[in-house]
């Protein structure tokens, strides 16, 4: 694989590019960039498989990068600080990133996603942008990749997830049915303050789409779509009074 860095710190760029000849030799870095004009003169030129893409540059933000080279087939990796607003800024829009300082576990993994993983599509790029840039603000939409493409969907319409080993099934109200390669665990963290309840190991549902609590059998939720969704036994007591409360 062939990488542009585009970092505006020298030492920065140095550390990322000994980190990649020790733990990612099949990665070869073909040039470097300390701003968006030396970068936009390069990608010019030539085309890289991965862009290690730093978020903030002295004369712009990386995204500046991306609008002026909407159909780039580059597969993007963000380096950013750590940050609580912009970490789950990418978890929404399900795109790569890279904490500093970067960690090289965490380096042969995004390398290893980027030789399999779909580009972000411009519609993840612009969520990601948007939510980063107003921090106060929950998300209405989210990013999910499967492995056929990026889908943005209104997390509105998302009825339930289902747990399926270290994938998880995505079920819209159209009847939809997407394919995620994460786990349920990532999104329970994500989808918890958009009113999702994890009512079993495998199950997390929107509270706008059950339709009732029926008893019987041990308990289970019957959806608005018709859908029966067991509750376990230590969330039966929760599942109950969060009904009561609507």
């Amino acid at each position: 694989m062939t990488a542009l860095i585009v970092e505006d710190m020298p030492q920065a760029v140095q550390v990322l590019q000994n980190d990649l000849a020790e733990y990612c030799p099949e990665v070869e870095v073909i040039g470097t960039a300390g701003s968006i004009v030396t970068a936009a003169k390069f990608l010019r030129q030539a085309v890289p498989d991965v862009i290690f893409l730093d978020i903030l540059l002295g004369d712009g933000t990386g995204f500046d990068l991306l609008e002026i080279f909407p159909h780039l087939p580059s597969r993007i990796i963000f380096i950013t600080a750590s940050d609580e607003h912009a970490i789950r800024a990418f978890r929404y829009a399900a795109v790569d990133y890279l904490l500093k300082p970067v960690e090289p576990g965490q380096l042969k993994e995004a390398v290893q996603r980027a030789k399999t993983r779909l580009s972000g599509t411009s519609e993840s790029l612009h969520l990601l942008r948007e939510t980063i840039r107003r921090p106060e603000a929950l998300p209405s939409r989210i990013s999910l990749t499967s492995q056929e493409r990026i889908a943005v969907v209104e997390i509105a319409n998302i009825v339930r997830c289902e747990s399926d080993g270290n994938n998880t099934w995505f079920v819209l109200a159209s009847g939809e049915k997407i394919f995620v390669t994460r786990t349920l665990k990532q999104f329970e963290q994500l989808l918890e303050k958009h009113d999702f309840i994890r009512v079993h190991q495998s199950h997390l549902v929107s509270l706008k789409y059950i339709r009732e609590f029926v008893k019987k059998d041990g308990g289970y939720l019957l959806l608005k779509n018709g859908n029966l969704i067991p509750v376990s036994v230590r969330k039966r007591a929760e599942v109950v009074e969060l009904l009561e409360n609507l």
